[in-house]
């Protein structure tokens, strides 16, 4: 260093450490002194001025001698210890060694006499004319505006000279040709430092004095450039530049700074050049970072970087992979903060808090997470492992967490989040390494978010989601249900999966949660924690669950919901890109068809599937023995007649003693679905003449009694004459096409099969004769049209089963009935279980024939070998 164009300090090569310093006074020769502030402990003191000539003095020998190799010898000596001697540059002006044998001699004063009558002649410097004052300096110590003052150069170099290091990152700059004083901090970066004590000495900490000797011994005194990005109180955050690089990035990747995350921001050479620097510094474990441990050290290269496929959100900082040893992780993004809840008092105490509907932005984020990566594959770069931490009395107790950098298509989703407002940036302590390996960016991005008044950060409302849960509530289920068989396909997303076949559902549309049950299969059973037991899962339950949760957790899906159970839980059939869920388990090996789903229009499909998971013998089909076709055989003829008789209602019969009932149990399902249908159509009646019936079709048509039924076009012989068959009642009309209308899709017959079942009585021969049979159907329509009875299917034939009715009260055969009043003859079936009956028929005939009653009485009109007789010729 030149202190003035008089004294020098030199010093040796290092050797271990920093060397000694050493400072020099030319001797017999006297330059003006530099200027000097006020020391702020002396209020009275005054800042002293340039002396004419010295700053010039002082620049002369710092150009010339600066970062060069000097001798020097020393020619006294003060008792204060101030040294005076001779310095020798190279074969340089300064060098007379080779005429003078000895420095001090009379011979060499007088040389300096002789330079200083020739100066005085040429009239060179001080010696010229004027009183030099043009020399002194206009030294400013302090900036009026340091912000502005930064602003006005717009990141442009200024020339300075580095007038002092106070350690490696902060210097005193002398920036012309203004001749501002400044502190620089180096923007991004921060190097040990001396810590001052009580009593006024300096502790340097670990490698202080080798950052300051590494910055000194490269810029102090040079002539640098330097780039003013910032400021902080007086101090002034830049990036010095010199012909031989950058400092901020020397010092970084020698181990001798830090990067800082407050200045980081403002660096404008590109933040990701100075954490290169730092992590070139940290593998190798230079200087400050000697025992330095990454935070994912002890992790294998294929655990810090993979692929893997995206699952579940589970908030809006954390996700659930699969990874491609089919093992599942949940991954938690590195350095951001998801929404939360704000104060103490936001929440009804009485209200149980449902973060991802309460919490401001939560579902918005959380949304904007799965509508991105749900069944996506992402790269995964794991940043650190935080460590799990016990509870204390404020903070809860948090398991091992792997925190990572998640992108897709090269975005990272952490900055996306957080640019959208959608979450916060963690702030850390600065030797906390445990962060976002792109922390620089999403600091960025949430700066970038707070200036656009975005998410969290907005000044506008804040989103309500009202959403009602009616999982479980059986009454808002009944309100409900309608609503939903009428909608048809409901569009909804999976929130989550208790079991293969148990879902919970969120519709946005109704803005409502519910329970869900996949019809027409029967799922193995999940495990159980009853009161008291621990109830087993069936075999296969968690695959089954798995298998759902793999195919529908999180994804957008279409439902159509057909009934509900008891508890409130709805029932219905749930579609993913177009496959059907419930037909997908049973291909899978995972489900059973029910019996339920025969009324269905997927019953087909899922038999089908069935028969082909049979035959494969896995899961639950694995101890599946097919039963072999010729035991079926004898099996059949020994059975007995099964008499199971279930209650319906005979709403028609027909001309030919055939009948429709409708099964008691589902009646109500049918008021019900009636009475719906009549509120919709009296709010949005069919325009008249607006339909055209096509044969096969479901419509809705007018009855006499002025009410719309479900009904299907039979035929159509004009406008005018269209025959139409009432599905749910068995009876048939011919009606205009004005008294004919659409039915609505929420009433179709997949809502609800068609409720009229049409039959014929068992063991007996309709009369062929016209009479005779209108005899027979007066006598059954006055017996039991319109009336409860009991039904037993019998056999099946061509046309539509044979069965034996019941009077409801008598339990007396009705069939049975008419073959005794006569109206009727018997059809002798020769089945072993169904002898006894026909043996009952028979009699009954026999005595109808003795009687004369109805056909018999002009005596049996038969001839002798007819079948009807038992026996054949």
């Amino acid at each position: 260093m030149v202190l003035s164009g008089c004294a020098i300090i030199v010093r040796g090569q290092p050797r271990g450490g920093p060397p000694p310093e050493r400072q020099i006074n030319l001797s017999n020769i006297r330059a003006g002194n530099l200027a000097r502030r006020a020391a702020a402990t002396q209020p009275d003191a005054k800042d002293t001025p340039d002396e004419p000539w010295a700053f010039p003095a002082r620049e002369f020998l710092r150009k010339k001698l600066i970062g060069k190799e000097v001798c020097f010898t020393i020619e006294n000596k003060t008792p204060q210890g101030r040294e005076y001697g001779m310095i020798y540059l190279g074969k340089g002006e300064l060098s007379f060694k080779d005429q003078f044998s000895c420095p001090g001699t009379v011979a060499h004063q007088n040389r300096l006499s002789e330079c200083e009558e020739q100066a005085k002649a040429a009239k060179k410097g001080m010696w010229s004319e004027g009183n030099g004052s043009h020399t002194i300096r206009d030294l400013k110590y302090t900036i009026e505006n340091p912000r502005h003052f930064v602003d006005s150069h717009h990141q442009k170099p200024v020339n300075a000279i580095i007038e002092h290091v106070r350690d490696g990152s902060v210097v005193r700059a002398l920036l012309l040709p203004d001749y501002y004083l400044v502190t620089v901090m180096l923007s991004g970066i921060k190097c040990p430092t001396f810590r001052r004590e009580a009593d006024g000495s300096e502790t340097p900490e670990p490698f202080a004095a080798e950052a300051k000797f590494f910055t000194e011994s490269r810029l102090l005194q040079r002539d640098v450039q330097i780039i003013l990005e910032s400021c902080h109180n007086q101090n002034i955050l830049g990036t010095i530049l010199h012909p031989n690089g950058n400092i901020t990035e020397l010092l970084l990747k020698e181990g001798f700074a830090r990067c800082v995350d407050w200045s980081i921001a403002v660096y404008t050479r590109g933040a990701e050049k100075l954490r290169a620097a730092e992590r070139f510094a940290k593998e190798r474990r230079l200087r400050i970072w000697r025992d330095y441990v990454a935070p994912t050290a002890n992790l294998d290269q294929k655990d810090k970087q993979f692929v893997a496929k995206v699952m579940q959100v589970l908030n809006a900082d954390a996700i659930v992979v699969k990874l491609n040893s089919g093992d599942y992780k949940t991954i938690h993004l590195s350095s951001i903060r998801p929404p939360r809840l704000e104060g103490e008092n936001t929440q009804d105490k009485n209200k149980k808090l449902r973060p991802l509907y309460d919490i401001p932005y939560m579902f918005e984020a959380r949304e904007f997470l799965r509508k991105k990566l749900i069944g996506k594959k992402v790269n995964v770069t794991v940043d650190y492992i935080r460590p799990a931490s016990p509870a204390t009395e404020t903070v809860p107790a948090f398991s091992e967490r792997t925190c990572a950098t998640v992108t897709i298509g090269g975005i990272n989703i952490a900055e996306a989040l957080v640019s959208k407002g959608l979450a916060t940036v963690i702030r850390y302590r600065q030797d906390d390494d445990q962060r976002s390996s792109h922390y620089d960016e999403l600091l960025a991005a949430e700066a970038r978010a707070i200036k656009n008044g975005k998410g969290l950060h907005s000044k506008k409302e804040v989103p309500i989601h009202r959403v009602a849960d009616i999982s479980g509530d059986t009454q808002k289920a009944k309100q409900f249900l309608p609503f939903l068989q009428r909608a048809g396909r409901s569009e909804a997303v999976v929130e989550y999966v208790f079991s293969g076949s148990r879902l919970k559902l969120y519709l946005p549309k109704e803005t409502c949660l519910i329970t869900f049950l996949l019809a027409g299969i029967e799922c193995p059973r999940g495990a159980r924690n009853l009161p008291g037991l621990v109830q087993e899962g069936e075999p296969f339950s968690e695959e089954a669950t798995l298998f759902t949760k793999e195919l529908v957790l999180q994804r957008e899906v279409e439902v159509e919901v057909e009934s509900m159970d008891k508890a409130g839980n709805f029932i219905g059939w749930l579609h993913i890109d177009g496959a059907n869920l419930s037909v997908l388990l049973v291909e899978h090996a995972l489900s059973k068809v029910h019996f339920t789903a025969e009324r269905s229009s997927y019953y087909k499909s899922l038999l089908s599937a069935e028969e082909a998971a049979k035959q494969k013998k896995e899961k639950v089909w694995a101890h599946y023995e097919e039963q072999p076709v010729e035991e079926v055989m004898p099996v059949l003829e020994e059975k007995e007649r099964s008499a199971s008789y279930k209650p319906v209602f005979v709403t028609e019969i027909t001309d030919d003693l055939h009948f429709y009932v409708q099964d008691v149990e589902t009646g109500t399902q049918l008021e019900k679905l009636m009475e719906n249908m009549r509120n919709d159509i009296a709010s949005h009646p069919p325009v008249e003449g607006s339909y055209a019936p096509r044969r096969g079709e479901f419509c809705i048509a007018k009855f006499v009694d002025g009410e719309w039924y479900r009904a299907r076009v039979e035929k159509i012989e004009s406008p005018a004459k269209v025959h139409v068959f009432y599905i749910d009642y068995g009876n048939r009309e011919i009606l205009p096409s004005t008294r004919l209308g659409t039915l609505p899709p929420a009433f179709s017959t997949r809502v609800l099969p068609a409720q009229a079942t049409e039959y014929a009585f068992a063991f007996i021969q309709v009369p062929q004769d016209e009479d005779a049979r209108t005899d027979a159907v007066d006598s059954v329509v006055r017996d039991i049209q319109n009336t409860q009875c009991l039904l037993n299917v019998e056999h099946l034939s061509a046309g539509c089963p044979h069965v034996t009715l019941q009077f409801a009260d008598s339990k007396g055969d009705v069939g049975l009935g008419l073959v005794k009043e006569g109206l009727v003859m018997v059809e002798v079936r020769k089945e072993k279980q169904f002898q006894k009956v026909i043996t009952e028929y028979l009699n009954a005939q026999e005595s109808a024939k003795s009687a004369r009653l109805n056909l018999w009485r002009y005596g049996d009109f038969r001839a002798d070998d007819a079948d009807e007789f038992g026996y054949s010729r």
